[in-house]
C-alpha cells in the first residue's frame, strides 16, 4: 500500500540552537542521501495548497478537528524540465497521519490538466510507487468535487536526517525545515516560483521527528535538554496567516473556478 501511517512531532527551535541539534543527532542518524547530494547539504520544498472556498482546511486545522486533509502539488528545489512533482492528499485521522501520493513530471501533470493527457497514460498501480494511479485520481477528485483552488505556495529548505540504525519499521525521519515563507495565490505555472513571497518565522525552524512506530529514547532526550515542547505547526496556516489572506481574500472570492486554471482546462 502507499498510504503509510505515520506519526509526527514538530518543534520551533531558534536557530541559534541548529549546530547544536545537528551535533547531538549526529551519533544516531545520517543524512539523507538526496540532500547529501546538494551543494548546501539541503534540498527546497514547494507546494501548492488547493482550497475549498470556505477555507475548510484552514479552519479545521485551527478548531484541531480530529479528521482533516490537506491537498497540495509538491514539486523540490528548482524547475529545470524535468521535473517531478507529487500529487498528495495528506490526511490526519486522530494522532496518525496518513497520505496518499502520485508522482507525475511536472510538464505531463500540465497535460492532464490541460485535457490533452489521461492519468492512464503515465500512472499505473505497479512498480515502486504502487496505487499512484488511485492516489492521483483521489487528488483530482478533491479538486474538482470539492471546487479547490490553488491558494498558497509554501516554500522551505529542508535538512533531513534518516537513523543511523536500519529499522525499516519504524521509518525514522527527522528534518529541520528553515527559510519558511509563501506565495499567494499562485497558478499551477508558479509552483517553482517566488513571486510575492513573504516569510514567516523568522529566527526559528521546525524540527519535525517522523516515525511509524515510536520516538527513540535518544531523541527524546534531546529535546527533553533543549528545552522543546511538542507544537501543532501547520506551515500552511502560517503562510496563509503571513499575507492576512483569510482577512482580504477578495481575488478567491471574485475567481470562478474556472478561471483559475482556464488556460489548463479549456
Amino acid at each position: 500500500m502507499s498510504v503509510e501511517l505515520r506519526y509526527e512531532y514538530k518543534y520551533f527551535v531558534p536557530m541559534d540552537k541548529i549546530d547544536l541539534l545537528r551535533k547531538m543527532i549526529r551519533p544516531y542518524t545520517v543524512l539523507d542521501k538526496f540532500a547529501d547530494s546538494q551543494p548546501d547539504k539541503h534540498y527546497t520544498v514547494r507546494s501548492i495548497y488547493f482550497e475549498t472556498p470556505d477555507f475548510e482546511c484552514y479552519w479545521t486545522k485551527l478548531a484541531h478537528n480530529k479528521h482533516r486533509n490537506k491537498v497540495r502539488l509538491r514539486g523540490y528545489n528548482l524547475e529545470d524540465g524535468k521535473n517531478l512533482v507529487f500529487m498528495e492528499i495528506k490526511r490526519k485521522y486522530e494522532a496518525p497521519i496518513l497520505k496518499n501520493r502520485a508522482p507525475l513530471l511536472f510538464e505531463d501533470f500540465k497535460k492532464v490538466l490541460r485535457n490533452e493527457k489521461k492519468l492512464e497514460d503515465f500512472l499505473t498501480n505497479d512498480g515502486k510507487m504502487k496505487n499512484a494511479l488511485d492516489n492521483s485520481k483521489r487528488f483530482f477528485y478533491n479538486v474538482y468535487a470539492r471546487k479547490m483552488k490553488p491558494v498558497v505556495t509554501v516554500i522551505y529548505e529542508r535538512e533531513p536526517f534518516l537513523s543511523a540504525y536500519n529499522n525499516p519499521d519504524n521509518n525514522l525521519r527527522i528534518t529541520f525545515d528553515k527559510n519558511l515563507r509563501g506565495c499567494p495565490y499562485p497558478t499551477i505555472d508558479d509552483l517553482f516560483s517566488e513571486k510575492h513571497v513573504q516569510y514567516t518565522l523568522r529566527g526559528h525552524f521546525i524540527l519535525e521527528v517522523k516515525f511509524n512506530q515510536f520516538c527513540p529514547a535518544w531523541m527524546k532526550a534531546i529535546i527533553g535538554t533543549l528545552g522543546l515542547h511538542k507544537e501543532s505547526a501547520s506551515k500552511y496556516c502560517m503562510c496563509i496567516d503571513a499575507h492576512n489572506m483569510i482577512k482580504t481574500n477578495n481575488r478567491f472570492d471574485t475567481l470562478s473556478h474556472g478561471r483559475m486554471f482556464r488556460e489548463y482546462y479549456d
